[in-house]
């Protein structure tokens, strides 16, 4: 069975484990009722709605 012959460093661990840690921006897609932006296959949270039909009754 291999059997690591040194112990390895914090720093060459933290290389190996750095690209665990990355956020990326969630993505924005416009709404084509009101045109804000709202997260895509989603309700839009100003008019709501959701591919071409009211889904939420929104107050005017």
């Amino acid at each position: 069975m291999a059997v690591p012959k040194r112990k390895t460093s914090k720093a060459r661990k933290n290389k190996r484990r750095s690209n665990v840690w990355k956020l990326t921006a969630p993505e924005l897609v416009r709404c084509p009722q009101c045109n804000e932006y709202k997260r895509p296959h989603r309700v839009c949270p100003n008019c709501g709605y959701y591919n071409g039909r009211q889904v939420i009754v929104k107050e005017a």
